[in-house]
């Protein structure tokens, strides 16, 4: 059974038609005819989580696993402006959510009705395109209807992906079902045309390159990549350019440099002449590393280019001089088949900086006691290789940055919007589709306000949730500003002595708990065994105040 309106079927039967199957609904009563909808036919597949914006980040997650837009629909009103942190997210992450809103006729809104506010436009800022479907149902209604969601779901996964949002205005009767089948309708194709460099511009660029010798290589939040990732170990053999990554780059090659903001503290107190580009080469979305965007604003290349598909002007480094438009592998790999001057020099001056700075980061962290930062390690050499990990910021990013990645591990994190408010609904999406064993390590702050990513029954076993418990907003202890003020305490630590333990064991998780070095030791054996069949949360305690003198007292270190 079907709802009558046939904005719902048509809208049903083009998302069937471009491979749109999976639909994340929260309940309501303006959208019954979509959930009667998705719900009467077997090829969507749909999941039911009450919290909106929770599930949108679920959406978000579960985008980010299937490699595919994820449709989520809710009722009229506020629901609709509670999935506006998550559309943001995804747009910034160039992740495809559909994004369905159901909406009262207009003649209400602004009417004194109940759940009436202007939805038209609410994400404007944030997705691709936005549009209102007709609310009457004439042949040309329908048709114009039709095109309107035929470019939307087309654009959402064109170019750069990103979030269209559908509004669309139900009368009453709302329950009205029928037998019928979806109706045939016309599917607008999309030609998607590969943006390919002209021999002039590749011969252009080669000559550039040849002549710089000092190039880096920047590649931001990046999905796993293993073309692009042998792309430029290709070209760093033949030029002798340094890439630098973070973990959420996804690279592993060991060429590469990886430990940003120490590199970035060790080179600030010397010479910085040696080791500033020439020419810059930015790919992917944004390094969580400060230091390294304050030292190339302060030491500009002569030429910095950026690679998108999407053609943006992403100028972080106040230096952009070229917009390539062009997938990143393409590019490197075109360029490796040009005659290119080799000049190592460069590429051995940061990796000999880097093994000195890494020898000192981890003989200071093998020697300090019980923190945040000694949990990190310990959580680093106990997660198991060939898993997912997710990573909650503020400091919890920034901790598991500074040490090394796990080995084949894929990493994840909300870093285009960079908010703590859906973390763990983003890891939850994931690992309920994903085959690999899922940690999410957030802090305590985090976890509360998005505990309600745990109100679903999508909760699957492969999922570990670590949370920091180091008092409050720990992150405002370790930047510069706010401990220094006198609204610290309440205002920005907003002090935390709230345990997990009751919500883990509400929600149906086995329960975990450390307060030093051995017990973190001992039950991170059993966290990570493979007798472990249930999700589970574990509770890490540290101290904030010991936590703060550690991780200024590492970078002290490295630049020693």
């Amino acid at each position: 059974m079907i709802s009558t309106k046939k904005h719902s079927q048509q809208l049903a039967a083009l998302l069937l038609k471009k491979g749109i199957t999976d639909i994340v609904i929260s309940p309501g009563s303006r959208n019954a005819p979509m959930i009667h909808t998705f719900h009467g036919i077997s090829g969507f597949n749909c999941r039911n989580i009450v919290d909106e914006r929770s599930a949108a980040y679920f959406a978000l997650g579960l985008s980010l696993a299937k490699q595919k837009p994820v449709a989520i629909v809710c009722t009229s009103g506020t629901a609709s402006l509670n999935y506006a942190p998550a559309v943001a997210e995804a747009f910034y992450q160039n992740i495809p959510m559909i994004v369905l809103t159901a909406d009262r006729p207009d003649y209400w809104i602004d009417q004194a009705e109940s759940q009436c506010i202007r939805q038209e436009g609410i994400y404007s800022n944030f997705v691709k395109k936005e549009v209102s479907l007709p609310l009457g149902e004439s042949e040309k209604e329908l048709w114009f209807a039709g095109r309107q969601i035929n470019e939307c779901l087309n654009l959402a996964t064109s170019g750069n992906p990103a979030p269209v949002h559908i509004n669309i205005p139900f009368e009453e009767p709302l329950h009205d079902l029928t037998d019928a089948e979806l109706p045939d309708v016309k599917e607008i194709g999309f030609a998607e045309i590969q943006s390919l460099i002209s021999p002039n511009e590749l011969s252009d660029l080669a000559e550039t390159i040849s002549q710089s010798k000092r190039i880096m290589i920047l590649a931001g939040q990046l999905n796993p990549s293993p073309k692009l990732e042998n792309a430029l170990a290709k070209f760093v053999a033949k030029t002798g350019a340094v890439v630098f990554h973070e973990h959420l780059s996804n690279f592993s090659n060991p060429d590469f440099c990886g430990s940003i903001d120490a590199l970035m503290a060790a080179i600030l107190e010397e010479n910085a002449a040696e080791y500033c580009p020439d020419l810059v080469i930015s790919m992917g979305g944004q390094f969580v590393s400060k230091s390294l965007k304050q030292f190339l604003r302060k030491n500009k290349p002569a030429g910095h280019w950026y690679l998108s598909l999407g053609g943006e002007h992403f100028d972080t480094y106040q230096s952009l001089t070229k917009v390539i438009q062009t997938e990143a592998a393409d590019f490197f790999e075109s360029l490796s088949g040009q005659a290119l001057q080799f000049n190592s020099d460069y590429l051995h001056v940061w990796k000999n900086k880097e093994a000195k700075v890494n020898q000192l980061r981890d003989e200071f962290v093998a020697n300090i006691e019980f923190s945040d930062l000694k949990a990190f390690e310990l959580i680093g050499k106990n997660i198991p290789e060939n898993t997912v990990i997710h990573l909650g910021n503020s400091s919890p990013v920034r901790y598991a940055l500074i040490l090394n990645r796990v080995k084949n591990a894929q990493y994840y994190s909300n870093r285009g919007t960079a908010g703590i408010d859906g973390c763990l609904s983003t890891a939850v999406g994931f690992a309920s589709e994903s085959d690999k064993l899922n940690t999410i390590i957030l802090g305590d702050l985090s976890f509360f306000y998005d505990s309600n990513a745990l109100w679903n029954k999508y909760i699957s076993t492969n999922l570990r949730i670590i949370v920091i418990h180091n008092g409050g907003g720990n992150i405002f202890s370790m930047i510069k500003g706010p401990g220094e003020t006198p609204a610290f305490q309440e205002h920005f630590f907003t002090g935390n002595t709230h345990k997990a333990e009751v919500l883990a064991k509400a929600f149906g998780l086995d329960y975990f708990s450390a307060t030093n070095e051995i017990e973190l030791a001992q039950s991170l054996d059993e966290f990570y065994s493979p007798k472990q069949q249930q999700a589970a949360l574990f509770d890490i305690f540290t101290n904030a105040e010991v936590n703060v003198v550690l991780f200024r007292e590492l970078f002290r270190k490295v630049k020693g």
